[in-house]
């Protein structure tokens, strides 16, 4: 697993900037060289080859002209664009309203036969319940400052949209979450009761695993931040500034064993009920 989610990201563009470099020694130029046949200033070159700034797809086609490797071209465009992809910020996201968030991952939602979802800090929004929705994504709209808070609607298209777990089919929901997601206070006492009560509930349908990783349960590896698995196609990191798309199948692979991991160190049914038993107890 990468130290930090966002450096799947970040190793893509590095990734990117490190091939046009080697094209540009392997060419014999000088980064003021280089940057003379692109018609650009050298600073620009150095800002690429170092990741600091993204090429476009013209600077790219400009560069492998330059370096007599247009072959290489289309393929390093596509690379570059998939890494900057992969790094969305929620701010660009949010400019049409958490509401519309919700309602835009529905498809995914419905394409997916077996979701696999860590969390060590919030309950997943597959098992949210409205109040506690209510309150996470009014945080949301606080951290981001926008100019119209929709959390309410958006809090109904969440839970709207996770009656998934209900509807009868083949659909698998594997989640695994730190015995701290049951204590984090995020809403008030009687809608944090509600939470902790519809995850006794939840917990015992049919296509709902729902683990729970105890507070002194020895660690193999430190908790890593909230992140969803699509069947084997996708995973979504969740940051306080962005989300991280992976979709490199040895990257996925990566996660799939973390989760696996992850997994095994949580306990099951009646010792996953009474920790949730407890942390109701201790609502107040």
């Amino acid at each position: 697993m990468p130290a930090s989610p966002s450096s799947s990201a970040q190793a893509a563009r590095e990734a990117v900037a490190g091939r046009l470099r080697d094209l540009r020694k392997e060419a014999g130029l000088t980064l003021v060289q280089l940057a003379a046949a692109c018609g650009w200033h050298y600073s620009k070159t150095s800002r690429i080859e170092n990741a600091l700034t993204g090429p476009s797809a013209t600077d790219i086609r400009r560069w492998c002209s330059a370096v007599q490797a247009e072959d290489q071209a289309e393929d390093l465009v596509v690379q570059s664009v998939n890494a900057e992809n992969m790094y969305r910020r929620w701010r660009d996201q949010v400019r049409s309203g958490l509401r519309h968030i919700q309602e835009s991952r529905a498809r995914v939602w419905r394409d997916t036969d077996v979701f696999r979802v860590y969390s060590s800090s919030l309950v997943p929004g597959l098992l949210q319940t409205e109040g506690y929705a209510l309150a996470v994504l009014k945080m949301a709209a606080a951290i981001h400052e926008l100019p119209t808070d929709d959390s309410g609607p958006a809090a109904a298209a969440r839970v709207e949209r996770s009656r998934i777990v209900h509807e009868p089919g083949r659909r698998r929901f594997v989640i695994v979450v730190e015995e701290g997601v049951l204590h984090c206070q995020v809403a008030n006492p009687d809608a944090m009761a509600a939470q902790l009560g519809y995850l006794l509930a939840a917990g015992a349908l049919p296509a709902v695993s729902l683990g729970v990783i105890p507070a002194g349960m020895r660690r193999v590896h430190w908790p890593e931040e909230t992140f969803h698995i699509y069947d084997h196609r996708l995973v979504s990191v969740e940051l306080v500034s962005a989300e991280v798309t992976v979709t490199q199948p040895t990257e996925v692979a990566q996660y799939l064993v973390a989760f696996e991991q992850l997994r095994r160190m949580a306990v099951y049914g009646a010792d996953a009920r009474a920790l949730i038993v407890k942390a109701i107890e201790g609502v107040h």
